[in-house]
């Protein structure tokens, strides 16, 4: 019981934050593109976006079912470690003071200025390109949401609550992305994005290891231990990190 609480607790956490993340990404572009050409095509390419996802997820979601299992937790427990070493990877970085820390409101600044430069086009043209990139945005994150729910939630029964999870993390960032009408730069991302890595990383790790058919101690409890084992070694890798280059502050 204990373990069955821990694996549903961790897939609700793991969802949440990395669809904040990706919803707060999509919703700076929105909101560029609503500052610069209005809530119109804004609102419509995101609409387009949401349409074509969802046709994607109907269309390929029901061919889940015809997959083994053993080779379902595999693929997907390899991607997903892949997915979050790719995370972590880059959030121990910024966290070293190697690479800059991901703003959003940087980000809101420049997609405004390329899309004011897009202004000078025929308005016709201009409204659709905006309307493209809000598209685009709500797609690509959208994409890779999706991708993170199958990945933790499959196999176990864990997809209704994955996905409200994830749903629920869509909502929130869309209601406050309309209320305050600017870039979400408060979200503390970068700090979001290494709590992610971790947790993508110990399903990750969990998945692979039940597609070959290791037993793990403990059953689903071994989530949280392999999450403690990533964090400490990723905070590891930052001290590392600092000390191996000079200049930067400790």
């Amino acid at each position: 019981m204990t373990g069955n609480l821990a694996q549903i607790g961790s897939v609700l956490i793991a969802t949440f934050l990395a669809s904040v993340v990706e919803a707060v990404e999509a919703m700076t572009i929105i909101l560029a593109v609503a500052t610069v050409r209005g809530w119109r095509p804004a609102g419509f390419g995101a609409l387009a976006g949401l349409a074509l996802l969802a046709v994607i997820v109907v269309v390929l979601g029901p061919a889940l079912e015809y997959v083994p299992l053993h080779l379902l937790q595999l693929a997907f427990g390899i991607l997903l470690l892949l997915f979050g070493m790719r995370w972590l990877r880059k959030a121990i970085l910024r966290a070293a003071g190697i690479i800059p820390l991901h703003d959003e409101a940087t980000a809101f600044t420049a997609k405004t200025a390329e899309l004011r430069a897009q202004s000078a086009q025929p308005m016709e043209r201009a409204d659709w390109l905006a309307a493209l990139a809000s598209g685009k945005a709500v797609l690509i994150e959208g994409l890779e949401v999706v991708f993170i729910v199958i990945a933790v939630g499959a196999g176990r029964g864990l997809l209704v609550p994955a996905s409200a999870s994830a749903v629920a993390a869509c909502v929130v960032v869309a209601g406050a992305g309309a209320i305050l009408y600017r870039p979400l730069a408060r979200v503390p991302e970068n700090t979001l994005k290494f709590a992610v890595g971790v947790l993508l990383s110990a399903f990750g790790m969990f998945w692979t290891g039940e597609g070959l058919g290791v037993p793990w101690p403990g059953a689903d409890l071994a989530i949280l231990v392999f999450a403690a084992l990533f964090l400490a070694v990723a905070l590891g890798a930052v001290v590392l990190a600092r000390r191996a280059v000079p200049g930067i502050a400790r």
